[in-house]
């Protein structure tokens, strides 16, 4: 383990939901890999002990995942449980014994939001914070005044270096691999730019509702839940320049600079939609106005990017759950260009599994210059032994990898982006499930050729053929 490395791991909420979902089984796959041989602290207020904690990260891996007997000995060795009140000292002079001698912990804060300020504040006074790291879930703030007063509350224990904001999107390997195969592939360069791309579009597809977090959801909507963040952070692995170098503040300064280039959202370039029978899940307002779905036109002002347009939806109740980018490409000036553009393309599968796929035209079965669409496809399905999101964000937490977490000036971008419309209360509009939305997505924030509608599988249908 180097020097910088973590040297022990707790986290608050123990015995919540995420815990048991996530966390305990990316803990067992980090120790199946060697990658942690560290003090593992759960923090709670429920009356347990560690023996009950080792019962719950049994529980959470048979159901998560699968029990690796030898991985999951070691674990539960290497857990350790502190029963207490977030806001009582006591709580944290008994994890100061339990940490020992550890002497760069991380603090992850599996907790909800409105107990954040909280804990930093008794880590802070404890003295457990100095040369500590922080490790905190989304959502970063409400809104911006919100996510600027975290920001505050976080500096005032940790410096922004020791600060790791989650989105386990940039756990995810296909939302990376987008960056590589960007700047990797000579090829893409030329043509990946104003010049040539007619238009980008983003659809995070999801074919359930909000599935008993209604309370949570109503609390939220979709631009809060997915696309201020995730949905953002794929623009940016499209948008953003070469980094000059590998080094986590230079890639992360590219991507702030995507966010700045990005005018604040108005609404007329906003719609949002509700899918019917909302308003009878458990949780929710029966007059709620949250956003179920959400299809937005963004403006990238970059050299690169001026001029084309870039399109992102997201929504539940869609009929399917997919997450896929399509740039359309330029109408080619030449008269065997196609009738129907919207074929001429390339496409990014980002979930379920990753594709890349390129739209074009070919010669028909006929022997007239009459064109027909094909798809040149390469598909990749995850391997069995490739790491889940959260092993591969806690691991870099641990180890001082900032490079796959949001920055300070990251989030408050985000945030001017969005912060006008969210405040805005803008018309929302009923919509079926298993459809793609609302008609006035279609109608008011369309991309040019239409929405591309993600398919089931991971390749598109043309067997209509195309008048050259």
């Amino acid at each position: 383990m180097s020097e910088s490395h973590s040297d022990a791991l707790v986290f608050f909420g123990a015995t919540g939901d995420l815990a048991y979902k996530k966390i305990f089984p990316a803990l067992q796959a980090m120790v199946k890999r060697g990658h942690l041989n560290v003090p593992v602290i759960g923090v709670a207020k429920g009356g347990g002990d560690v023996g009950k904690l080792r019962e719950r990260a049994r529980s959470s891996v048979q159901e998560h995942g699968g029990l690796d007997a030898a991985a999951f000995d070691k674990l539960s060795g290497l857990l350790r449980y502190v029963d207490g009140d977030y806001g009582d000292p006591a709580t944290f002079q008994a994890l100061r014994k339990e940490i020992g001698g550890a002497r760069r912990p991380a603090f992850y804060l599996a907790i909800p939001p409105s107990l954040f300020e909280t804990v930093v504040k008794q880590l802070a006074s404890s003295g457990l914070a100095n040369n500590a790291r922080v490790i905190i879930e989304k959502p970063f703030g409400h809104d911006l005044a919100s996510a600027q007063e975290l920001n505050r509350t976080l500096h005032s224990a940790f410096p922004e270096q020791a600060i790791f904001r989650i989105d386990h999107y940039l756990g995810k390997r296909p939302v990376n691999n987008v960056v590589l195969f960007r700047f990797a592939n000579a090829f893409m360069e030329p043509f990946w730019n104003r010049h040539f791309i007619e238009s980008i579009q983003i659809t995070m597809a999801e074919s359930f509702g909000v599935e008993g977090r209604g309370s949570f959801y109503d609390q939220t909507g979709t631009i809060r839940d997915v696309t201020e963040n995730h949905l953002f952070q794929i623009l940016c692995n499209l948008a953003m320049e070469p980094p000059v170098r590998m080094d986590s503040e230079t890639v992360r300064d590219e991507k702030v600079k995507v966010l700045k280039a990005i005018p604040a959202l108005e609404a007329a370039n906003l719609v949002r939609g509700q899918f019917r029978g909302y308003k009878q899940e458990k949780g929710v307002a029966p007059d709620s106005t949250v956003e179920t779905f959400a299809a937005l036109r963004l403006a990238v002002n970059s050299p690169r990017w001026k001029g084309v347009p870039f399109y992102v939806r997201a929504g539940k109740n869609l009929p399917v759950t997919c997450t896929e980018v399509l740039a359309r490409f330029q109408t080619p000036p030449t008269v065997f260009a196609s009738n129907d553009p919207s074929r001429n393309y390339l496409r990014f599968r980002i979930s379920p599994e990753m594709t890349v796929a390129i739209g074009a035209t070919v010669m028909g079965s006929g022997d007239q210059l009459e064109g027909e669409g094909v798809e040149i496809i390469a598909s990749q399905h995850p391997r069995p032994d490739e790491m889940d999101a959260y092993e591969i964000i806690l691991g870099d937490a641990m180890g001082g990898d900032a490079t796959p977490f949001a920055r300070e000036d990251y989030v408050e971008e985000a945030w001017r982006i969005v912060d006008p419309v969210l405040k805005a209360g803008t018309p929302i509009y009923e919509y079926d499930k298993g459809t793609w939305g609302p008609g006035e997505a279609a109608q008011n924030v369309s991309p040019p050729g239409g929405w591309h509608n993600p398919s089931a599988t991971d390749q598109e249908d043309f067997r209509a053929p195309l008048a050259g």
